[in-house]
């Protein structure tokens, strides 16, 4: 059967006007000006067509940090945050995540990580895990990051490994760079990535661990992908020197009151201010943390509250981005999919081409909301 979705217009991210996209296979398989059907097949019964009637179309969002079932617990057992909810997932916008342990690789295991992105991926969606948690040594399934990386396909990289915060394992230079090279080397064999996903807190050091590992070794900058780099203006900065030094920097999307009051750069400004400050778009990055904590703590590192992260923040920054901060609509998706795509080494997500993956998003007429959202060429949801 193929699909054919006629006058979509068309952002891929690039604005591409009024076309019609073919859809086989779970791919794209033809797009064409919707003034020339040239190169689409004869309408029949082997074609379900539909027609959007010239609403906006864009990719399906990549968020490189999700926490598919829950995290929290900095406040006891009573604080765990709950499991993503697969309608929630669906009604998102986000047709590709990657889920990750937090601070508690105890009670929460690599083993019950993999299932929840099963499950996900069985509801429609694409899904793929990092190894590891906030501590090391990295807690696996294998006995090894390498072999996990190798050999269970979901595995693309190591994460979420925690610098510059109290709740992390204080690594040393010396275990990041073999760590991160072990993800690299076992990426090449495997045909992945091998990125490094880092949670980076508020501490004093910010990125600059990173910075030593590739001091000190043959390690690029891009083989790590920090987020939470707008958690504070000083962090903001940092990471504004981290990406004119080479490397890629991931902006927050959920967020609380009382983390902005703390002064936190709210993403979409981030994103604003990192474009105005000519940082290379292809090295920004936006991610959820959705179902994490979003926990804080006092001066002396004692727990105050903490409320969970929210998948569909991901959508609502693009709003933010172009309706109050002059964000093109081709850059904030850029930030939102196609960035998060390459990082990741995910070739067939984040761009509406020939042949890419159908992960698509037909948005609402005159409005900023989802009308549907179709992953691997099915619609999975409908407003």
């Amino acid at each position: 059967m193929l699909t054919l979705l006629k006058n979509a217009t068309l952002h891929a991210p690039e604005p591409r006007g009024l076309c019609h996209l073919l859809i086989s296979d779970g791919r794209i398989a033809a797009i064409a000006p919707a003034d020339d059907g040239s190169a689409l097949p004869a309408q029949g019964p082997a074609v379900t067509v539909k027609d959007l009637e010239g609403r906006r179309v864009i990719p399906g969002l990549v968020d490189p940090l999700v926490h598919f079932i829950g995290g929290g617990g900095e406040g006891g057992f009573g604080t765990r945050t709950p499991e993503l909810n697969l309608e929630e997932a669906l009604a998102s916008g986000v047709t590709t995540l990657v889920g990750a342990l937090g601070t508690d690789a105890l009670t929460r295991t690599p083993a019950s990580l993999l299932g929840k992105a099963r499950e996900l991926a069985a509801g429609g969606l694409t899904t793929y895990c990092y190894t590891g948690s906030y501590q090391l040594p990295p807690v696996t399934l294998t006995g090894s990051v390498a072999g996990d990386i190798t050999f269970i396909p979901e595995f693309i990289g190591l994460g979420e490994v925690a610098i510059s915060d109290h709740r992390g394992s204080q690594p040393s230079r010396e275990e990041l760079t073999r760590l991160a090279a072990e993800t690299r080397t076992a990426g090449m064999l495997a045909g992945k990535s091998g990125i490094v996903f880092i949670h980076t807190g508020d501490a004093e050091g910010g990125l600059e661990p990173l910075r030593e590992v590739a001091r000190h070794s043959a390690l690029p900058l891009a083989q790590f992908l920090p987020t939470h780099v707008n958690r504070t203006a000083a962090l903001f900065e940092d990471g504004l020197r981290f990406a004119r030094e080479g490397g890629r920097i991931d902006f927050t999307t959920s967020t609380t009151p009382e983390l902005l009051a703390d002064g936190e750069v709210p993403a979409a400004r981030a994103v604003a201010q990192a474009l105005a400050a000519r940082i290379e778009p292809s090295r920004i990055t936006l991610s959820s943390d959705a179902n994490a904590s979003l926990p804080r703590f006092d001066a002396d590192g004692r727990f105050i509250g903490l409320r969970p992260g929210r998948l569909g923040s991901l959508f609502d920054t693009l709003a933010v981005c172009v309706e109050q901060h002059g964000v093109s609509l081709e850059k904030a998706i850029g930030a939102a999919s196609t960035h998060a795509a390459d990082a990741l080494g995910l070739t067939r997500k984040g761009r509406l081409q020939v042949g890419q993956d159908a992960d698509l998003l037909v948005l609402a007429d005159g409005a900023w909301a989802i009308d549907e959202v179709w992953a691997m060429g099915q619609r999975v949801y409908l407003a």
